[in-house]
């Protein structure tokens, strides 16, 4: 999953693509790059981020997802309305931070369009998530709070089979947590639903890198981190980096097989 944000304050790349123009084609050279999938966001959701209306989310990102149409793109939202907008212009997974939680109409836009969904797991919101955040065991109080959310969105009429979870690292975690997370990544495989992991340029990397103000890494970082991912069972990798991500990943499944090719 290649990463499109078209917010100016996302801690990465804020501001870089706030064009649509400029959006559209970083999309599509992510795409030609191997991604599967480019996610499409108009508000940041990093840590301390504020909220914005949804008119102005919309105004961000209809005019990219208009030069995205017939080609594979998820929305990054937690607002109902822009999810009914950008699976009107054709998107096929909608990334919500807030796991239905945020807006009660979103499982509603969800079921009735068929639609993917990916449901992230956050202690608390973008703006004091990072305020110690506080948990009895990480890895056991993500998946009982994931379980729920997908019984929640099956309930709510959403295809069980159209359902992702993401344990959303950074989100409401120190960055031992995050990496516990990553070590036992593999224990989400209960819930029976593919995992998705989003941790490209995270600033827990550049603290295990030894810079304890980090707010971000970098690729050779974020490579790694993927890896791992993996070989714990991640089934998409969230990435900004996307040809390196893909070719690490390349490699990493070729090692698994013991051979080049499937």
């Amino acid at each position: 999953m290649g990463v499109v944000n078209v917010t100016p304050d996302s801690f990465s790349d804020g501001g870089l693509y706030v064009d649509p123009s400029a959006a559209v084609t970083r999309a599509r050279r992510l795409l030609g790059e191997g991604a599967g999938l480019v996610d499409v966001g108009g508000e940041s959701t990093r840590p301390g981020a504020c909220a914005v209306s949804a008119d102005e989310e919309l105004a961000r990102v209809v005019p990219v997802l208009e030069g995205l149409v017939a080609v594979p793109v998820s929305i990054d939202t937690s607002k109902a309305v822009v999810a009914h907008r950008a699976l009107e212009l054709g998107a096929e997974l909608v990334n919500d931070v807030t796991a239905l939680r945020g807006d009660p109409a979103m499982a509603e836009v969800v079921a009735n369009a068929d639609a993917y969904v990916c449901l992230m797991h956050m202690q608390g919101e973008p703006r004091t998530m990072q305020i110690a955040p506080q948990y009895d065991d990480v890895v056991g109080d993500v998946l009982a709070f994931l379980e729920e959310r997908v019984a929640f969105a099956v309930e709510h009429g959403v295809r069980e089979e159209r359902i992702c979870v993401d344990p959303g690292i950074g989100f409401g975690k120190t960055p031992d947590q995050n990496l516990e997370l990553l070590r036992r990544l593999d224990e989400l495989k209960a819930l029976g639903r593919p995992v998705l992991v989003g941790v490209s340029r995270k600033s827990t990397l550049g603290k295990v890198l030894g810079d304890a103000n980090a707010a971000r890494a970098g690729s050779a970082a974020s490579l790694a981190a993927a890896v791992a991912a993996y070989d714990r069972g991640a089934t998409m990798i969230r990435a900004h980096d996307v040809r390196e991500t893909v070719e690490a990943l390349a490699v990493a499944a070729a090692v698994e097989r013991g051979k080049i090719r499937a």
